[in-house]
C-alpha cells in the first residue's frame, strides 16, 4: 500500500471515530437530558431546619449557664438559671398577701354571725312586746268590763239607797201615830246606812275599776312604744348585718396574683422545649438577661430539610410525596432518602417586569429591554429521611434529586 493510500485510509478511520465520538456525545447528551427532564435534580439547595430564638420571660442576672456554643442538648435539659431570689420573695408575698384576706374573711364571718345573732334578739325582742302589747289589750278589755260592772253596782246600791231613805221618811211620820214601831224606824234607819255604805263602797270599787282601765291603757301606750322600738332595732341590726361580698371578691385577683408569681419564679430557670443545638451564644455567667430579648438560638434538630430551587419548567413533574435524593456538600459521598413535603407557590416579583408594587398607586413598569428570558424558580421543600445528627449544619449546600415519575403514587 503507498502512502497515500494508507493517509487516505487513516482519514476515514479518523473521520469515523470523530463521528463515532460525536454521535455517542449526542446519545449521551441525549440520554442526560431525558434523565433530568424525568428526576428534576438541583444543586441550587440548602439545608434547612426550624430555629427559635430563646429570650427569658423574666428579667436579672444569669446565675448559672449550663450550656456552650454549638453544644447539642435533649429536651428538657437545663439550659440557664435567672436569679430567682426577687421571684420568691413576690411569690412568698402574695401568698401571704392572699392568707391575710382569707383570716379578714374568717374574721368578718364572725362578726357577721355575731350581728346575725343581735338580729335574733331583736326579732324575740320584738315578739315580746307584741306579746305584752296583746295582754295590755286584754287587760284594757278586762278593766272596761269591771268599770261597767262597777258602774252598774253604784246605780243599784244608789236605788237601794234612795228607797231606804224614801222608805225611812215615809215611816218616820208615823211612828208619832204609833203605826209603826219604833223597832222599824230603827231597823229602816240601819238598812239607809248599810244601803249608804254599799252606795260608797260601790263608787270605791268604781273609782278602782276606773283607776285599773287607766293603768291598762297605759300599759298598752306603753308595749306600743316598746314594739315600735322593738321594730327599730330589728331594722338597725339588719342594716348592721354586712356581707363577706366585698372580700371574697378579691380572691380571684389574689390567686391571680400568686399564679402570676408563681408563673414568673418558674421561667427563671429555662430549659430545652426540644432536641436542639445551641448557636450564637455569645454571653457568660453573670451578665443580666432582659425579658423578651433574645440570647442565644436553638436549631431543631428532630426535622431536616432540603430547600431546593427549581425552574419553573420543572415543576409540573415535582409532587408532594415523590422520593428524592438529597448530597450534602460536606460529605457528597453520603446518599440521604428524602420525600417531597411541598412546592413553592409564590416568589417575589421581578420588579424589572411588573415593576414597584406600592399602595395605593400604580404599579411603577419601567422601561427594559430584555434579550434573554430567564426561567423564575420556586423553592421545593424535601423532608429528610433518618437524618444523622452530626452531619447537618443549617445553611449547607447540597443537591437535590427527585426520583420522580417511576417512583410518584399519588396520595
Amino acid at each position: 500500500m503507498t502512502p497515500d493510500d494508507t493517509s487516505k485510509s487513516n482519514q476515514r478511520l479518523g473521520g469515523i471515530f470523530a463521528f463515532l465520538v460525536v454521535l455517542g456525545a449526542c446519545i449521551t447528551g441525549a440520554l442526560v437530558i431525558h434523565r433530568i427532564t424525568l428526576d428534576p435534580r438541583t444543586d441550587d439547595a440548602e439545608i434547612f431546619a426550624n430555629f427559635i430564638g430563646i429570650a427569658p420571660l423574666v428579667s436579672g442576672p444569669i446565675q448559672h449557664l449550663y450550656v456552650a456554643d454549638n453544644q447539642l442538648v435533649k429536651q428538657g435539659e437545663p439550659l440557664f438559671q435567672i436569679d430567682d431570689r426577687p421571684y420568691a420573695y413576690a411569690l412568698a408575698r402574695t401568698k401571704s398577701d392572699q392568707r391575710a384576706l382569707q383570716g379578714e374573711i374568717e374574721d368578718e364571718r364572725r362578726i357577721i354571725a355575731g350581728k346575725r345573732s343581735g338580729v335574733d334578739v331583736a326579732r324575740s325582742s320584738e315578739l315580746s312586746s307584741e306579746a305584752s302589747l296583746l295582754r295590755a289589750s286584754a287587760s284594757i278589755e278586762q278593766a272596761n268590763a269591771d268599770v261597767n260592772n262597777a258602774r252598774a253596782a253604784v246605780d243599784r246600791a244608789d236605788a237601794e239607797l234612795a228607797y231606804a231613805t224614801n222608805n225611812l221618811h215615809r215611816i218616820e211620820p208615823l211612828l208619832a201615830k204609833q203605826f209603826v214601831t219604833v223597832d222599824q224606824i230603827d231597823q229602816a234607819r240601819t238598812l239607809r246606812i248599810s244601803r249608804a255604805q254599799a252606795a260608797q263602797q260601790a263608787r270605791s270599787q268604781l273609782a278602782l275599776a276606773q283607776a285599773t282601765l287607766n293603768s291598762a291603757e297605759a300599759q298598752y301606750k306603753q308595749g306600743q312604744a316598746n314594739l315600735l322600738q322593738s321594730h327599730q332595732q330589728v331594722q338597725q341590726a339588719s342594716h348592721n348585718v354586712t356581707t363577706l361580698e366585698p372580700l371574697e371578691g378579691q380572691l380571684p385577683g389574689k390567686q391571680a396574683s400568686i399564679d402570676t408569681a408563681q408563673y414568673n419564679y418558674d421561667h427563671t430557670r429555662i430549659v430545652a422545649p426540644f432536641d436542639a443545638r445551641v448557636t450564637n451564644l455569645t454571653l457568660s455567667e453573670g451578665a443580666y438577661a432582659t425579658a423578651g430579648q433574645q440570647i442565644f438560638t436553638l436549631i431543631d434538630t428532630r426535622v431536616w430539610w432540603a430547600i431546593g430551587n427549581f425552574r419553573e419548567t420543572q415543576l409540573h413533574r415535582i409532587h408532594p410525596g415523590m422520593e428524592a435524593e438529597v448530597y450534602a456538600l460536606s460529605r457528597p459521598n453520603l446518599r440521604l432518602r428524602g420525600v417531597v413535603d411541598s412546592v413553592g407557590y409564590g416568589v417575589t416579583p421581578d420588579a424589572d417586569l411588573v415593576g414597584r408594587l406600592t399602595q395605593p398607586g400604580l404599579p411603577d413598569v419601567q422601561r427594559t429591554l430584555n434579550w434573554v428570558h430567564l426561567a423564575s424558580r420556586f423553592p421545593v421543600r424535601v423532608r429528610i429521611q433518618s437524618p444523622p445528627t452530626d452531619l447537618f449544619r443549617l445553611g449547607e449546600s447540597a443537591v437535590i434529586v427527585i426520583r420522580g415519575q417511576s417512583s410518584f403514587s399519588p396520595r
